[in-house]
């Protein structure tokens, strides 16, 4: 960039740059009143509450027919429990929910799905229906339709396997197996539906979490597995040595101490006369690991502990020893303790009696009480990390009406990591986006390279304009069909709507990670702005102005006349893109379904996104620019385009005037003026750069001793 500006010239009677400096009032006026507009709306608004659920009771009804029932919503979490005739005092046989009321996530265009799902007890999907949605891509574009389809995917899979999304750009099945699964995506909606497969997931596992027993996710990733190929012959007392088995151990001056200073406190005769002895020792161990398992309960008796249990379920041996059994007479099989408690990362879940009978396992102390307890198949706990138990100790003062007291005791509990083998840790669903597009990135990333050289180092390809035109040519037909038509990188102004609609529903921008391509050319472009002005995404990485200026070749070759604007018509139409741009961003903050009307201003969807595959209205706009955009050189960009007057708003933080001039450039020589197809030339011989397109033909002629007159005439009167 300093090189063009210090570019030296012939020695002899060359005249001289114009100097010009920035002025920093002009460039960031415009740049601060939509910096404000935004802001303020956002801060004054936000954070608006998501729009609520659609549906009333009456409504899921008319989905769930006979033997089933659908009862009120719960107060808890907002679910409708249904139950069925056939099994009476089963309780919800499954639950019906939206997904907007649990995880209203923004979608591509700041505005959540809603998303009717239904699970079973187990976990499983019974359906995913479409409610509601407003993504770009699905309204007007592809209809509803592929969208629909994703959805019907989701029957019949578990929420303990992990559901992703695969793509046009990658192999996202490779490597799936039994515990995976990959739901076909829909092209040209990748972001879309891996935003829909979030908002799915997250809210079937905040129901799961509520009334199926699900434990919250533990901090390590996936739960471990047991390894089933690992067995180490070991002792009881060696398994209680190295952590195998949790043992606590209450003496009975610990228990009178826990009741001391309570009305309790001295009812226990046998406690006060023997402190020493034991009150209870309270055993706990991870029977599906074999080592632990097998030690306690045998060959045969492990074995038949792995065939009661479900896919995921994992069980404990819990026993006591001692004065105290935390069961007693009174404990039915197959329920649960009510003296114990179990839970994991603050999460209480219920461990119920397996009604098996194990034996005192060799080497244990004498035992009072022994029980196998499990867990739900689908309860989320991680064997291999840390779990409490909590047992209740009780004491009654009184015989009529005993009064009762309580204190509780805690076990924490981790078996060794050795028994264990842990699976990696899945991505989340924005990365595997990364992923799946890295080839797309890499390819977009050196095209970028590229483009930076070139702007930087700008001399070598514009002094040249048969090289310029084919550089440039090229670089257009892969921004139009690589990076448009492929790649689904057309940036939009329905990115700029979006994040407005997600800011003031307090929901963040979360949602542009899952379109790692738009995100990449975002990124790219917010530093252009700084080095060389808005034209570095206008002139060279807009889809859509390169199909504009492909059409302009089209009508020069069909010998249509290249029209101009009038002066001042085009000043006035330049402006209303301004209004345009304003008047979308406070419809996003306050009106947002006249948003997703305003924004069909632009043809991008319609001639990038789907390829003029949509209705004929559309395609008619679209053409109709595109004929416009042949006769006034990029009319569109030009005149009407909202997302250009960000763009041109943005590079009011361009830090140079990195084009170069001379002092005779307008002063008289109007060379580079008549040449410049975008009228960013005054007659002064000044750029404006809030209309430059960086084609870099004036730059070309600055530099080429036999295009730029002031050199041309300094040379011809120095005899060369």
């Amino acid at each position: 960039m300093s090189h063009a500006l210090r570019h030296p010239l012939p020695a002899e009677g060359i005249p001289g740059r114009r100097p010009s400096a920035p002025t920093p009032a002009s460039r960031w006026r415009g740049l601060a009143g939509v910096l404000s507009l935004l802001l303020t709306a956002c801060a004054l608004f936000a954070p608006r509450l998501a729009d609520a659920g659609d549906l009333s009771r009456d409504d899921i009804a008319r989905r769930f027919q006979p033997p089933l029932h659908v009862g009120d919503k719960l107060r808890d979490i907002p679910a409708w429990p249904i139950t069925s005739e056939l099994e009476p005092e089963a309780g919800p046989v499954a639950y019906a929910f939206e997904s907007i009321d649990l995880a209203p996530i923004p979608g591509f265009e700041g505005t959540p799905y809603n998303l009717l799902v239904s699970i079973d007890r187990k976990g499983n999907f019974l359906g995913v229906e479409l409610l509601r949605q407003h993504e770009p891509v699905f309204l007007s574009g592809l209809g509803e339709g592929p969208l629909k389809d994703f959805l019907r995917q989701y029957e019949g899979k578990s929420l303990k396997q992990e559901i992703t999304v695969s793509s046009l750009y990658g192999n996202t099945r490779s490597g799936a197996g039994a515990r995976r699964v990959v739901l076909d995506g829909v092209s040209k909606a990748t972001a879309s539906v891996r935003i829909a497969n979030q908002t799915v997931l997250t809210a079937a596992l905040a129901v799961a979490r509520a009334r199926l027993g699900f434990a919250a996710p533990v901090d390590k990733g996936p739960t471990a597995e047991a390894r089933a190929d690992l067995y180490e012959a070991r002792s009881f007392a060696q398994l209680v040595d190295d952590g195998a088995i949790g043992r606590l151990h209450l003496r009975n001056a610990d228990v009178e101490k826990l009741f001391a200073g309570t009305d309790a406190a001295g009812l226990d005769a046998d406690a006060l006369a023997r402190p020493d002895d034991t009150f209870t020792d309270l055993y706990v161990a991870y029977l599906n690991a074999p080592t632990i398992g097998r030690a306690l309960l045998g060959d045969a008796g492990h074995a038949d502990l792995m065939r009661r249990l479900e896919p995921g379920q994992h069980a404990w041996w819990v026993a006591t020893a001692g004065r105290d059994a935390f069961i007693d007479d009174q404990f039915t099989r197959g329920t649960v303790p009510v003296r114990l408690a179990f839970s994991q990362a603050g999460g209480p879940v219920e461990l119920r009696d397996l009604d098996l009978s194990p034996r005192s396992p060799a080497g244990a102390p004498p035992l009072n009480a022994a029980l196998v307890l499990r867990v739900p198949p689908m309860s989320g706990v991680d064997p291999a990390s840390p779990v409490r138990f909590e047992l209740t100790l009780n004491r009654s003062k009184g015989s009529i009406l005993p009064q009762t007291f309580q204190k509780t005791v805690a076990l924490d509990y981790q078996p060794p990591e050795r028994l264990f083998v842990r699976p990696p840790r899945p991505l989340p669903e924005w990365l595997i986006a990364w992923k799946d597009r890295a080839a797309e990135l890499i390819v977009i990333g050196l095209a970028l390279a590229g483009l930076t050289v070139v702007l930087a180092r700008p001399r070598w390809m514009s002094i040249s304009a048969p090289r310029l035109r084919v550089f440039r040519l090229g670089f257009l037909a892969f921004t139009l069909i690589y990076l448009g038509w492929y790649a689904q990188g057309q940036l939009s102004i329905v990115q700029i709507t979006g994040a407005v609609k997600s800011l003031v529903a307090g929901q963040g921008l979360k949602s542009f990670l899952y379109d790692p391509v738009s995100l990449l050319l975002i990124a790219f472009t917010a530093v252009s702005f700084v080095v060389w002005g808005r034209g570095t995404f206008c002139g060279w990485l807009c889809p859509f102005g390169a199909l504009q200026e492909f059409a302009a070749l089209v009508a020069r070759a069909l010998h249509l006349p290249a029209l101009r604007m009038p002066a001042r018509l085009g000043l006035v139409l330049e402006c209303s893109r301004y209004a345009v741009l304003a008047a979308l961003v406070l419809a996003a903050a306050f009106a947002p379904r006249l948003a997703e009307q305003g924004v069909e201003i632009e043809p991008f969807k319609t001639a990038i996104t789907v390829g003029f595959n949509r209705d004929g209205p559309y395609v008619a706009w679209a053409v109709a620019l595109l004929i416009a955009g042949g006769l006034y050189y990029k009319f569109f960009c030009r005149y009407l385009c909202p997302l250009g007057a960000a763009m041109t708003l943005g590079g009011r933080l361009r830090l140079l005037d990195w084009l170069p001039r001379r002092a005779e450039c307008g002063q008289p020589c109007q060379t580079c003026r008549h040449r410049c197809t975008y009228d960013a030339i005054e007659k002064s011989g000044a750029i404006r750069y809030d209309r430059c397109f960086q084609c870099l033909d004036c730059v070309g002629i600055y530099h080429d001793p036999g295009r730029c007159a002031p050199v041309m005439l300094v040379r011809k009167k120095a005899g060369r």
